[in-house]
């Protein structure tokens, strides 16, 4: 459209647009031949494009709404093009799960891999640089699965769909470490029994056995700031 002729006060240009009526009919006619064309192409990609997705799989799918979206709303534009992108993208999802099956290496350059962001109770501060993530988003992640202090996890990992996993130990014995509970819930945090002569690492969760509050840095990460470990 030429400059001149958009005006605010045209609302059958702005809610109706430029097309005549029976567009609309065929508009139907394009939205359930495109959502047939998805779905089809999803089950073709495997069971795991109804669960939690990894990247490769994320840009498969925006690839097929991107496909699929000028067609349903521009009349000069036919339906062929979509089936050829959605072929292409189905064919290049099944090709990498394919060679991601067969090659372990592969399978890591491609679609990420997984990593340990706690062992042993101590967070692996690097590995949750990676990752782009930060404490509280696995302490949040921690919290959900009813665990209060770091020393309960043997093992916290970030799976290659961004889902996380957590293993504590096995043998049920309450172990000190930092504590899990928010800092605003202060009143929660007193509730929490102390590990006497213990003091955890508010950075990485490293346990320092001392009869007073620290005042050196971690030996782990650095970290000056220390607070009670908690068996709870």
């Amino acid at each position: 459209m030429k400059p001149e002729e958009i005006h605010l006060s045209d609302w059958m240009r702005i809610l109706v647009g430029q097309v005549p009526g029976s567009f609309y009919i065929e508009a139907v006619f394009r939205l359930v031949f495109i959502y047939l064309l998805l779905v089809t192409s999803m089950r073709l990609m495997g069971n795991r494009m109804g669960k939690t997705l990894t990247r490769n799989e994320i840009i498969a799918m925006v690839s097929l709404a991107a496909g699929g979206g000028v067609a349903l709303m521009a009349p000069d534009r036919g339906l062929l093009p979509v089936v050829i992108i959605s072929a292409i993208v189905v064919v290049y999802q099944r090709t990498i799960a394919w060679l991601a099956f067969r090659n372990k290496r592969f399978e890591s350059a491609v679609l990420d891999d997984m990593s340990i962001l706690v062992k042993d109770g101590r967070m692996q501060l690097d590995k949750l640089e990676e990752g782009v993530l930060c404490r509280e988003q696995l302490f949040a992640q921690l919290r959900h699965g009813g665990i209060g202090n770091m020393g309960m996890v043997q093992r916290a990992y970030h799976e290659a769909n961004g889902n996380f996993s957590v293993l504590t130990f096995s043998d049920g014995k309450p172990r000190p470490g930092l504590s899990l509970v928010p800092v605003s819930d202060q009143e929660f945090r007193q509730e929490q029994r102390k590990a006497d002569g213990q003091f955890a690492c508010a950075g990485c969760g490293h346990l320092q056995p001392s009869s007073h509050m620290p005042y050196v840095s971690c030996s782990r990460c650095n970290h000056k700031e220390w607070e009670p470990a908690v068996l709870g």
